[in-house]
């Protein structure tokens, strides 16, 4: 149960911080920002991670992460670890989220921008922050695990 749930919060939290950012594309085109380091933005990736595999077709890219998914899935029905549950749960919903950008802009949208002076961090989105943080639980869980049985 944990594990759909923090699929379907991420999903959730990801889409709706779409939408406001696509809602108000105009406005961060350009870049708006929040503090020294850290802007809003509206930019479209069409490939995946720091522009990797950019011209691949968006069909292409949505079938991998759709039989990533799917695998997860299967990953999550079969663990007894709340910590990997809530993990997967979290990388579904967060890839989830990025599919259904592709399937509906041929593209991500993305719009968090970090950066120092002029080097820019490859700008991303909440999907991507659930990816990483599920994959983290995923590399803590067995430590997690230890703690609780000590």
């Amino acid at each position: 149960m944990v594990g759909i749930l923090s699929a379907l919060v991420a999903l959730l939290a990801d889409q709706v911080t779409k939408i406001i950012v696509i809602g108000n594309g105009s406005a961060l085109a350009q870049g708006i920002e929040v503090f020294p380091g850290f802007d809003l933005v509206f930019v479209r990736n069409d490939g995946v991670s720091f522009g990797m595999l950019a011209g691949v077709p968006w069909w292409g890219l949505t079938l991998l992460a759709f039989s990533i998914c799917c695998w997860l899935v299967v990953l999550l029905l079969r663990t007894n670890s709340q910590h990997e549950a809530l993990a997967y749960g979290v990388i579904i919903g967060g890839a989830l989220g990025n599919v259904m950008d592709r399937i509906r802009f041929r593209a991500v949208t993305d719009f968090l921008d970090f950066y120092i002076g002029d080097l820019h961090w490859p700008a991303f989105n909440l999907a991507d922050v659930f990816v990483v943080s599920g994959v983290a639980i995923l590399l803590l869980a067995p430590i997690l695990q230890s703690l609780r049985q000590a």
